[in-house]
């Protein structure tokens, strides 16, 4: 089984990480189980957070008993040190343990520093001299806060989107990391969604033996997938660089990674949904988006009154107001195609 070593936290952890945010939605037994599965196959770093609803506490109940199996990553959305202690105890309450092997700041908008005035750093030191933190990270969506964290030297670990879809920016931040001996932990490994081919996505991060990819999963399906990778790790191969150079002619440029930092809406518009419709119409098969449940969804775009709430909450900077309009005038169209293609295959033949 082929693994990862998080930089100078020594933490040794597989190649496939167990992204729990998605166990959210889905019920107790059923996550427990999938949980279990995991661990029995080898696939023993679970990473959650504060922010996920009860995706600990659902964690905590699944690995009661087999905590010294498990290398747990959570993390604290907090923005003081009160507040660092509240999630630090909720999440050690959930979770059933008295430590975290791994604590990270949630997407803060500035990289927590000794004597910046917001007392989150000197908490999270506290916390490891009280042994409740093992190592301690950082986990953004800012390419200025992630570089930040680095030149700093705080932080063991940096959590950052990577696919095959990064920037040149993003890549490099991956070599800045293995020079400064900074464990990379790699979320939105499908882009969101936006990449369908799990076994490309793996081969493609299996070239960077420090970086340790953390997949979102709801179904057994699949866990089964990525969990076959551990025994048959996927190579890239031409039929998949062929892929990803199409996926990246397909999807650069100002496109919603899926994030939802931008949420919740003053008007109700879904906007992690709505905001990368005309990608989802762009992949086979589109026809499960053009349904009356997304037209309505679409629809609540015509109620944005252009506050700029949005704009300001997303770490890429997106116009989102712009990119929602644009989407739902693709939506549009092809919805008009659709309807005008089964009204012709409706209508009586002369």
């Amino acid at each position: 089984m082929q693994t990862v070593t998080l930089g100078r936290s020594g933490l040794v952890v597989p190649k496939n990480g167990f992204g729990a945010l998605p166990i959210q939605r889905i019920g107790e037994q059923e996550a427990v189980h999938l949980i279990h599965k995991a661990l029995d196959g080898g696939m023993y770093y679970f990473d959650t957070a504060r922010f996920y609803t009860d995706s600990e506490q659902k964690l905590g109940m699944a690995l009661r008993g087999r905590r010294h199996k498990a290398v747990i990553s959570t993390k604290t959305g907090a923005t003081d040190a009160a507040g660092f202690w509240r999630d630090l105890e909720t999440s050690l309450r959930l979770l059933q343990t008295d430590y975290v092997d791994l604590y990270q700041f949630h997407n803060p908008a500035f990289c927590p520093k000794p004597d910046d005035g917001s007392g989150l750093y000197e908490a999270m030191q506290q916390a490891v001299d009280q042994g409740k933190v093992l190592h301690v990270g950082i986990t953004n969506h800012r390419l200025a806060v992630a570089s930040e964290a680095i030149d700093s030297g705080l932080y063991e670990t940096l959590q950052f989107p990577f696919s095959y879809l990064a920037s040149d920016k993003e890549q490099a931040l991956v070599e800045r990391c293995r020079k400064a001996n900074i464990g990379y932990i790699a979320m939105k490994a499908l882009s969101g969604g936006l990449i369908t081919h799990a076994a490309t996505a793996y081969a493609y991060l299996a070239q960077y033996p420090h970086v340790e990819p953390i997949w979102g999963i709801q179904k057994e399906s699949e866990l089964d997938e990525f969990l076959s990778f551990q025994d048959n790790p996927p190579v890239l191969n031409d039929e998949m660089r062929q892929r990803i150079a199409r996926d990246r002619a397909e999807l650069t440029g100002d496109f919603c990674r899926g994030c939802g930092y931008c949420q919740p809406c003053t008007v109700g518009i879904e906007i992690q949904d709505c905001n990368r419709m005309s990608l989802f119409l762009k992949r086979a098969p589109y026809s499960v988006y053009l349904t009356e449940a997304f037209r309505q969804k679409m629809e609540v775009i015509n109620q944005c009154v252009d506050c700029g709430l949005c704009k300001t909450r997303c770490p890429y900077g997106l116009d989102i107001p712009t990119l929602l309009r644009r989407n739902y005038d693709d939506f549009q169209e092809h919805w008009g195609r659709r309807h005008e293609l089964r009204a012709e295959q409706n209508s009586p033949r002369s």
